[in-house]
Parts: structure tokens; C-alpha cells; sequence
């Protein structure tokens, strides 16, 4: 017997972080967070908790867990989700309320789920030792419109509506919930026991450099993204840190997430993948400059990015590699937009739209799967790219360079590309930035916009420096 889908209207605060703490320590929280009101580049927000199944992908087996029993399995874990959504989407009657998510699968995939797709090395660290895929299905949310102004609750069954009604807070007081949040908070003060370290010391990073410059000579690539990992010890709460980095650098694919093998805090610019029916759209960023406080100066850095020939060589490069990787599950593919500025709290980037219809046979999880990991942080030709990236970075990315976002009961999908990212687990704190090099690529350049790229989340760390 199917349940019939439920939407309650409830307070609408401009900040979601306010609604989204009550259920921050919750089990599998998850809060997908358009940066409003400091970014007002995206419209909605998804917040939820306590899946009713998860999926947990560790090499090659994948649990699955509900209140009815767990099941491990070796088959692509994107089959599996797939799966596991049919199974659910049909005890749940769906209904279109206009919003972008009603009920289904929240949760990430890393960047090293990819070794599940392809045949990569197994030559860098790995130090995250966190699952490659952890996602929950979820039967309901809470859906925050901010161009509409309204939230409402989406759930299953009266039943659930009424469980909501009893022991949830879904009726919001912002200093209440402020007050709570500050107390626990000061009873579990986030603070970095160490500093913070790279995995690349300059030199180190000119070999890398100098090691891509002679694939790209000999023709094994055109592009190859290249990462320094930061990292540092610590003891507290996260929820303090991703608040604290939404304030300094809010983005329109930003998401917290509270899971039991890890935390994942990322305030991502960019989109990977976004299915609504059967249109599909994607935005790589490639070419980038920090933003000035002078106004002449700023102009000048838009310009320059604007008509820079190295980054839009780059930029086309990626555009090609995602038309390609769309079109194996697309038809009427195409670049409406290219070479588009984009401006975020501490850089600027250069971005460009490709979108496509994807085929009736076709599901959001074979998309992602086609796609996946994103093109835009690998380089090209990707495999190659993928294979030399493991050769050079000392550590796997883990998280890093993967997706976080969303596949409803209603197919419909949205994903970033989890950059500008941060990952809590076993009491230490990561974080990555790099860039893409080509030929002509001046490595004292290229060092010092990862660390343009990473201005924001070392400036949020700082503060919580002993």
C-alpha cells in the first residue's frame, strides 16, 4: 500500500541555517544550502535527516541498510541506488507540488568512486578512509523557496505529518533556535589542534608541474587538473565552522553534511549535473582571479579573466570533454552560454552552460554514472588526466572533486561539483584547491591560485586556531 505525499506549509526565514539547526546533530542531517541571504545566485534549499535506507559504498561492496534488514553487494553502486529509488518511488504515491525535491536519495559521491567506473592506479595515499558513496533515501524534507519566499514540509502519510507535528520543531522561533544552537555550540567549541599543512611544498609542487608539462609535450593529455590537500587536527563541533564559511564565502551550491563516517562542509560554486524531466544541465568553471577591494582593480581582474586566452582555451576544453561525456545518454546537445563571468566572495570565475535532453530510456543515475566525476576537475582526455592525477598527488581526493546534491522520487537530479570543500573525520579537518594546467601554464601562477582558490576556507580555519 502506497503513501500519498503531504506538503505543510510552514515559517519562512530568509536564513535556513535557522530551520536546519534543530536537526544538525540529527543522524544523516543534510542541508542542501543556496548561500542565501549573502548569495542570491540559487533559489531553494533541502533539509533533512534519519533516512529510512542508506547506501554505503567502501571498495568494492556497498551496504545497504533499512529497518528491515542490510544487504551487502558488489554491483555499481549507481545500479544499486537506482534500485533502491524504483523500490521506494513505489511506496510512495508522488505528487507535483513545483518543488525541486519531493522525497529521494540525498548524500555524495566521491571523487574516487570513479575506480568503480574505470581502471585507475592505486598509487596515492589513502588517507580519507571514508566510504566512496554514502547516501540516504529520505521520505521527507523540508523545501525552502527563497524566490517565492515560502517553506513547506514534504512528507509521506498522515501518519508521518502527524509524527512531525508531535516531536519535531517545525514551527521556528530565530533567537530560540539561535540561543540553543550557541549552547551546544559553547559546549563543544570547534578548535584546530594543529596547523595547517600541505601536501605539496612549493617545490614538491614544481616536479608535479614539471612532470605534467612533459605528458602534455608528449600528447598524452591537453589538460590536467593538478591538487594540493590542506589539512589539520582538531576537536568540536562542525556545524560552527560550515556557518562561519557560508558567512565568508556563501555559494549557490553549498551543503552540510552530518554523517557517521565523516562531515562534510562544502560552500561549492559550481554545478555538475541538473535534471529537471528530461533537460539536462551542466556548468564547468575553468579560469579564475581573485577579486580586489579597489574597484578599478577588480574591473581590471573581470577583463582580464574575460579575454584571457589560456583560460578560455581551457574552458573550451572541458566544454568539449562534457558534451561528449552528456551526449552518450543526451540528444540536442549544446552550448547556450560560453565564457560567462561569474563573481563569488573571494574570486571570480569563467563558466559556461551545456545542456541536452536526456533520451526516454535513460535515468538520472545513468547520467551521473556516464559523467562522473566531473570533467571540469579531471582535465582531458579524463582518463589519462584521472591516471596521472593519481601518479602525482601524494593523496586520494576522497570527497573532494565528487559530487553532493540530489535524485527525487520524480527523477529529477542536481549536483555540485564538491569543490571549496572541507572533510571532518577521525578528528582532523581537509581541505583541497588546485587548478588545470596547459601548455602554457606558468607554474608560479598555477601555485598561487590554489591558494587563491583556498583564501576562504584557511581564513575560516584561522579563526578557530588555538
Amino acid at each position: 500500500m502506497s503513501s500519498h505525499a503531504v506538503l505543510y506549509p510552514l515559517q519562512y526565514f530568509p536564513d535556513s541555517s535557522v530551520i536546519f539547526a534543530p536537526f544538525a546533530s540529527n543522524e544523516w542531517a543534510v542541508f542542501l544550502d543556496s548561500g542565501h541571504p549573502r548569495s542570491t545566485q540559487g533559489r531553494y534549499d533541502i533539509i533533512s535527516a534519519n533516512p529510512i535506507c542508506t547506501l554505503v559504498t567502501r571498495g568494492e561492496n556497498t551496504t545497504i541498510s533499512s529497518q528491515y534488514d542490510v544487504i551487502v553487494s558488489n554491483e555499481n553502486p549507481f545500479d544499486l541506488l537506482k534500485g533502491e529509488l524504483a523500490h521506494y518511488s513505489k511506496m510512495f504515491e508522488s505528487v507535483d507540488f513545483d518543488l525541486p525535491f519531493n522525497g529521494g536519495a540525498l548524500g555524495y559521491f566521491s571523487y574516487d568512486l570513479a575506480r568503480r567506473l574505470e581502471n585507475l592506479p592505486n598509487l596515492a595515499e589513502d588517507a580519507e578512509a571514508i566510504p566512496e558513496m554514502a547516501v540516504g533515501i529520505y521520505d521527507w524534507a523540508i523545501i525552502v523557496d527563497h524566490q517565492m519566499k515560502k517553506s513547506f514540509l514534504i512528507c509521506y502519510g498522515s501518519a508521518k505529518l502527524d509524527e512531525f507535528k508531535t516531536h519535531t520543531a517545525i514551527r521556528f522561533d530565530e533567537n530560540t533556535e539561535k540561543n540553543a544552537v550557541n549552547k551546544i555550540m559553547a559546549e563543544n567549541k570547534f578548535k584546530l589542534t594543529s596547523e595547517i599543512n600541505t601536501n605539496f611544498s612549493q617545490n614538491g609542487y614544481k616536479q608535479a608541474f614539471q612532470k605534467i608539462k612533459h605528458y602534455l609535450k608528449e600528447g598524452d593529455c591537453y589538460q590536467v587538473n593538478l591538487t594540493q590537500r590542506f589539512s589539520a587536527t582538531c576537536e568540536g563541533d562542525t556545524w560552527e565552522v560550515y556557518q562561519s564559511l557560508r558567512e565568508i564565502n556563501a555559494a549557490p551550491f553549498s551543503a552540510y553534511l552530518n554523517f557517521p563516517d565523516a562531515k562534510i562542509l562544502s560552500s561549492s560554486p559550481e554545478r555538475f549535473l541538473k535534471l529537471t524531466g528530461q533537460h539536462v544541465e551542466t556548468k564547468p568553471i575553468k579560469g579564475t582571479r581573485p577579486r580586489k577591494s579597489d574597484i578599478t582593480e577588480n574591473a581590471a581582474q573581470i577583463f582580464d579573466l574575460k579575454n584571457s586566452p589560456k583560460d578560455r582555451a581551457e574552458n573550451v576544453m572541458i566544454v568539449d570533454l562534457l558534451r561528449n561525456d552528456i551526449s552518450k545518454v543526451c540528444k540536442k546537445v549544446r552550448v547556450p552560454k560560453l565564457f560567462e563571468i561569474e563573481s563569488y566572495s573571494t574570486v571570480h570565475h569563467l563558466v559556461s552552460t551545456v545542456i541536452g535532453e536526456l533520451t526516454e530510456d535513460q535515468h538520472a543515475l545513468d547520467l551521473l554514472h556516464h559523467c562522473f566525476p566531473g570533467g571540469s576537475i579531471t582535465g582531458a582526455p579524463k582518463i589519462r588526466a584521472m591516471q596521472i592525477i593519481e601518479e602525482l598527488e601524494p593523496n586520494r581526493r576522497g570527497v573532494y572533486c565528487g559530487a553532493i546534491g540530489y535524485i527525487g522520487f520524480n527523477g529529477n537530479m542536481d549536483t555540485n561539483i564538491a569543490i571549496r570543500t572541507l572533510v571532518h573525520s577521525q578528528n582532523s579537518i581537509r581541505f583541497w584547491a588546485g587548478g588545470g594546467i596547459v601548455n602554457d601554464s606558468v607554474v608560479e601562477d598555477e601555485y598561487q591560485e590554489s591558494f587563491d582558490k583556498a583564501a576562504a576556507m584557511l581564513q575560516v580555519l584561522k579563526q578557530f586556531a588555538a
